[in-house]
């Protein structure tokens, strides 16, 4: 006698398109090379350099002083800079949320059609043994 089969398929699996990816705009293309030129360590070197260089040059040399104490230009440049690439990163990191929000539905999804699966099989082996008591009863 073959055994019954199971309610449904054993084997989960997620529906692909959730977790397709969905290409970006260009906004967010350019949002995502923003964040990942500005979040390297390449970057914050060479800002920190230019920085260094802005203030020695302006404090020391007393013939080309585009910008004296107390740097106000170079306030004004490191401000544009903030003001700009902040709205950038936080886009950048919007995308990689829904990403990642997307993902984690899929493995939910997953997790709930593996559940089910393992429920079934729970309820397949009590039959099982109660079917095993059942005969070991009547052995004896």
């Amino acid at each position: 006698m073959s055994p019954p089969k199971l309610e449904t398929d054993p084997t989960p699996s997620v529906k692909p398109s959730i977790l397709q990816d969905i290409p970006p705009t260009l906004g967010q293309r350019a949002a995502e090379s923003v964040a990942r030129i500005v979040g390297s360590w390449w970057f914050i070197g060479l800002q920190t350099c230019g920085i260094l260089s802005w203030v020695v040059i302006n404090a020391t040399q007393a013939w080309v002083r585009w910008d004296p104490y107390p740097f106000i230009l170079m306030n004004l440049v490191l401000s544009l800079q903030a003001a700009y690439t902040a709205p950038m990163i936080l886009m950048s990191q919007n995308r990689q949320a829904e990403k990642d929000r997307r993902i984690l539905y899929g493995d939910y999804e997953l997790d709930a059609q593996s559940h089910e699966v393992l429920l079934q099989i729970a309820a397949r082996l009590e039959r099982l043994e109660e079917r095993i008591q059942n005969n070991a009863g009547q052995d004896q």
